[in-house]
């Protein structure tokens, strides 16, 4: 009874002095970020400070939620029954330092969704210390592809594409000499794995850059990833069309007033008031094409719909329709304004000619022709009536 009496003491002092001693520790570990591959394992340590027995504590390895373990130990026993479904087949707690206080979380298999803080407990009765440590999951991809969009009137489209980054990445395009090319627009999305898929758009003009790279750098781990592309001069013909037309287009308008002026010189030696009709044919001729011309010119330097809307393209598309519809619209008016022209100035000549001097004398003419020609003919009876003729090929006096 004695022997049992002492054993009894022993015991019940050695756990006085146990949890005396528990009462002062504190948890340690790493004080940085983990960084961790996608897919790789991960470890994380945490110590009791001093340096103690922890076989009969309850450790607690935890994410957000207390009641929510990543892994339970309790009582000398891992208890996989209460923790998370998805960590208990992809996680174990390494052991072999628990004399001196020291465990080790091991995670298997990393995903996106492992990324974050953990909290590691340890808890004597009432009293529990922890430690926070923090993971990044890291996933780089090489997957990376540019595509362009048919070439319009406004410039040709680039869109750069990579998917399977985390976290989100920092992404830019660039010239070859290194600089930086400010994006049109970009956008990211996350697929079911929580990776990053990214898209960057850039346009490029007719006097920009010919040579564009699209770069990609993961801020953890500062790997990068990049794909260049070199476009030929030929995407951007359109302006060179759009040049010829409309300098085609003024040199006939030029071409048209300068063939009026020197027909009205050399037949009149000035503007007549007869022709002043013409002249203001030929002003609303040319204020018509300037008024079409100023039209398209609005309409393709005013912005109506930013390049990083998704209707940019619509718009584009309407813009062409709209500047074939001008041209045609160009090509009708001189078209008409010729047709009228050529032919109104046909019809004014036949009975508008200049007259004929004759060097022959008007009585001499009278006495060649006779009466019957003076007055028979022609039935010129009075000066009213040949007045009435109005201006003819021949110049004709009657002989009364």
């Amino acid at each position: 009874m004695g022997a049992t009496g002492v054993l009894l003491c022993v015991v019940l002092h050695f756990l006085h002095m146990v949890a005396q001693s528990s009462e002062k520790f504190t948890v340690t570990g790493l004080q940085r970020p983990v960084l961790a591959p996608l897919g790789g394992n991960v470890e994380l340590s945490c110590q009791l400070s001093p340096p103690q027995q922890a076989q009969h504590m309850e450790i607690r390895w935890f994410r957000n939620r207390y009641r929510e373990p990543v892994y339970l130990y309790r009582n000398g026993k891992d208890l996989h029954g209460e923790t998370i479904s998805k960590y208990v087949e992809r996680t174990e707690l390494l052991k072999d330092d628990i004399g001196k206080g020291k465990v080790t979380l091991r995670i298997f298999k990393l995903t996106a969704d492992d990324d974050g803080s953990y909290h590691c407990v340890f808890k004597v009765g009432e009293f529990y210390e922890e430690h926070i440590t923090e993971i990044k999951v890291t996933a780089t991809s090489s997957v990376m592809y540019i595509l362009m969009q048919p070439p319009n009137i406004k410039g040709v489209m680039l869109e750069c594409h990579s998917g399977g980054w985390f976290p989100q990445p920092h992404m830019e395009w660039r010239d070859n000499k290194g600089n930086i090319i400010p994006a049109t627009s970009k956008a990211h999305s996350q697929d079911e794995n929580k990776l990053f898929n990214m898209t960057m758009m850039l346009l490029i003009e007719a006097s920009t850059h010919r040579s564009v790279t699209c770069y990609l750098q993961n801020l953890l781990t500062h790997e990068e990833e990049s794909i260049s592309i070199v476009l030929s001069g030929e995407l951007f013909s359109w302006k060179r069309v759009w040049i010829m037309i409309l300098t085609t287009i003024g040199f006939m308008m030029i071409a048209f007033c300068m063939t009026y002026c020197v027909q009205q010189h050399l037949l009149y030696g000035s503007f007549s008031k007869e022709k002043c009709h013409w002249l203001k044919s030929t002003m609303v001729f040319m204020f018509s094409v300037i008024a079409v011309t100023g039209v398209m010119l609005i309409l393709h330097l005013k912005q109506r719909v930013p390049v990083s809307d998704q209707h940019f393209e619509l718009d584009t598309l309407w813009l062409e329709d709209i500047s074939v519809i001008l041209c045609v619209l160009i090509v009708f008016i001189i078209k008409l304004i010729s047709f009228i022209y050529f032919r109104l100035e046909g019809d004014h000549q036949g009975w508008s000619l200049p007259p004929y001097r004759s060097a022959t004398p008007t009585a001499a003419i009278c006495r060649l022709a006779g009466p019957e020609y003076s007055r028979g003919h022609l039935q010129l009876d009075s000066e009213d009536d040949l007045a009435g003729m109005g201006p003819s090929p021949f110049f004709i006096t009657p002989c009364f």
